[in-house]
């Protein structure tokens, strides 16, 4: 039986992308087999897409799309059967192991969660490895001490992926959110999720005047990186903490040891592709307990794998807003 699928291959020119039929027998090792019905766009899927930056896959031909959510149709494995509902993210699927751009996937047992009550397929995309980074952001705070009396948390990056869901999230939860965007147009949108203040990204990309500013945030979900990431450490409340959990601004930094010296402030780093089985299932029971729904749906878009390159591309330059989800039977 065939299905369709968003290939990539080796072209006179360089990488070629393609939406082709394949057959089932290609697909590669796995307990499990997967009929998908919605993959998501993240940023790393914007890389892959875009011309394979950074050679993120190393084997051609390729699948690519790091989550999917769907039925599964055949397991080899006890712990699923035929019509159970099932997410993944992480694993380095998409980069290593063929992903979800695609109707079927064949993958380990092990990288499979199942779909929490509450949440449908659609839904679970929306979140998708951009909504799990801000979940895990969001928890990694609490852990640490955050609550809702202690001030307000940043949350850098705001209109994008990441931060649009952990912006509703923090609202939800009852903290007073300050949302940073480079596109002042989205103020309106931002304030629909739940941000009580807009901060300019120009604001925060500058160089610190000096190393410790005034104690501004009780935390912050960084999705930026870079310069952005230094300023915000010296603006910290005291044992305040900052989840790191992206790098649209850069992978670099330059900063000073003070804020951790004389604040204790805490740098919190973010891993959304190797967590642990248990964690997982943590951090979506929390997706269908934490997250608006109504909002989540809302900050949602969808598309095809057909027109998947060119939203790559606005991916890429920061103009998709909230969550890109693929209807991969569309």
């Amino acid at each position: 039986m065939t299905f369709k699928a968003l290939l990539m291959r080796e072209g006179e020119g360089g990488v070629e992308y393609a939406v082709t039929d394949l057959e089932e027998d290609q697909l590669p090792e796995g307990d499990v087999i997967v009929d998908i019905e919605y993959s998501t766009l993240n940023y790393k899927d914007g890389m892959i897409l875009g011309g394979n930056i950074g050679r993120l896959v190393r084997n051609l031909p390729h699948v690519p799309g790091v989550d999917f959510a769907g039925t599964v149709a055949r397991s080899g494995d006890p712990r699923y059967s035929p019509g159970d509902k099932v997410v993944l993210t992480g694993w380095r699927v998409g980069e290593m192991h063929w992903g979800g751009f695609a109707q079927k996937a064949r993958v380990k047992a092990d990288w499979l969660v199942p779909l929490p009550a509450g949440l449908t397929a659609r839904q679970a995309m929306a979140v998708g490895t951009a909504g799990v980074a801000a979940i895990l952001a969001v928890m990694a705070l609490e852990d640490h001490g955050a609550k809702p009396d202690d001030g307000p948390i940043l949350v850098t990056g705001a209109a994008g992926g990441v931060g649009s869901v952990a912006a509703a999230m923090l609202a939800k939860l009852g903290f007073e959110v300050a949302g940073s965007t480079g596109r002042p147009e989205q103020a309106d949108y931002l304030s629909d999720l739940g941000c009580s203040r807009i901060v300019e990204r120009a604001a925060l990309a500058e160089p610190p005047p000096r190393p410790l500013e005034s104690e501004e945030w009780a935390g912050c979900v960084d999705a930026v990186g870079g310069a952005t990431l230094a300023r915000v450490l010296g603006q910290m409340k005291y044992r305040a903490s900052v989840a790191a959990c992206g790098l649209a601004g850069g992978a670099e930094m330059t900063c000073s040891v003070l804020p951790f010296l004389l604040r204790g402030v805490n740098l919190l780093g973010i891993d959304s592709v190797m967590q642990p089985y248990e964690n997982r299932v943590r951090l979506w029971d929390r997706a269908a307990q934490d997250l608006p729904m109504a909002k989540l749906d809302a900050m949602t878009h969808e598309c095809g794998l057909s027109n998947l390159l060119e939203q790559s591309r606005a991916i890429l330059k920061g103009q998709v807003r909230g969550r890109l989800v693929v209807d991969v039977n569309a």
